[in-house]
């Protein structure tokens, strides 16, 4: 099996891993607490949840495989494929919740695969450096970083709206897609000189974006519905880790003049998809509580 194969197939185990995780943690955040709670103080209780605990279990499984998958392919790859974490989640938010995939749900959900893999087949995307250096990192932290605080005050003050939970989401993802970039690095460390790895800046960094990202995705679970929360976070991965892994990394993408049209409408495509599924899942989630009343049991959500 080539490296490139074997880099999607270990993405695609990540993805999975991602999506396990994901709707374990949606559970926990949604049952958590009844009271209005800060960024770090849902994480600090959530830790003590058993749901949120085995949904950290699979989150980690989900950074290892990852990790590995980057060892051999490149970020927009494994970005990418990790917008299959969706249709990993769809029978398992109706096993939980014991609800029927609408018809229209598994539609979509083929209708996303198909346009990632348009994207991964013709598009071509090929690795390009292990790291980059302290300058472009310094370029990239101020150009992201004042994004990344402009949401978390726009989420701030719109606290209460669907808005905060797009703009939790964005953020969110837009770390998970950090994390990649600079587990790279480490990987890259990792495979010439073990005992260097400890001395590597990005190690540091990678951790911090993991648990950045962790925390504020429970926020944005909590933060407002799904067709929120889900499109935003799912999106912003694979777009942030396609940016970064180019103008940081110099990834290339095989898109001559013929293909260009191809992956774009393949893109628009994937954007259209994801956000038919959150709008899908949220309907099937705003309809709980009449199943509740009739059941006795406690609604359950579900996010990526």
């Amino acid at each position: 099996m080539e490296k490139a194969d074997l880099a999607a197939l270990l993405a695609l185990c990540a993805a999975l891993a991602s999506a396990i995780g994901n709707v374990v943690r949606q559970r926990s955040a949604q049952e958590i607490t009844d009271k209005p709670v800060g960024h770090l103080e849902l994480f600090r209780m959530s830790v003590r949840d058993r749901w949120w605990q085995m949904g950290a279990v699979a989150a980690i499984a989900n950074y290892g495989l990852q990790a590995a998958a980057l060892s051999m392919g490149s970020v927009m790859l494994v970005t990418g494929l990790q917008v299959t974490a969706l249709l990993f989640a769809l029978p398992m938010y109706a096993r939980l919740t014991h609800q029927r995939v609408a018809r229209w749900d598994w539609i979509w959900a083929a209708v996303l695969a198909a346009a990632l893999a348009v994207v991964v087949t013709v598009g071509n995307p090929t690795a390009g450096y292990g790291r980059a250096s302290l300058e472009t990192w310094a370029v990239v932290a101020m150009t992201l970083g004042p994004a990344v605080l402009l949401c978390m005050l726009g989420a701030r003050i719109w606290a209460g709206r669907p808005i905060s939970a797009v703009l939790l989401a964005a953020v969110a993802g837009s770390e998970l897609a950090l994390f990649a970039v600079l587990a790279k690095g480490v990987v890259d460390v990792l495979g010439r000189d073990a005992s260097a790895v400890f001395r590597t800046p990005e190690l540091y960094a990678c951790v911090l974006a993991a648990l950045a990202g962790m925390v504020l995705q429970q926020s944005a679970y909590r933060a407002g519905s799904l067709n929120a929360a889900m499109p935003a976070m799912t999106i912003a991965k694979p777009t942030i880790g396609s940016l970064l892994g180019v103008l940081v990394l110099g990834e290339t993408l095989r898109a001559g003049d013929e293909t260009v049209f191809v992956l774009v409408v393949a893109a628009v495509v994937m954007i259209a998809a994801t956000a038919a599924l959150a709008r899908g899942e949220a309907a099937a989630v705003q309809a709980q509580p009449e199943t509740v009343v009739a059941t006795g049991q406690p609604a359950v959500a579900t996010g990526r």
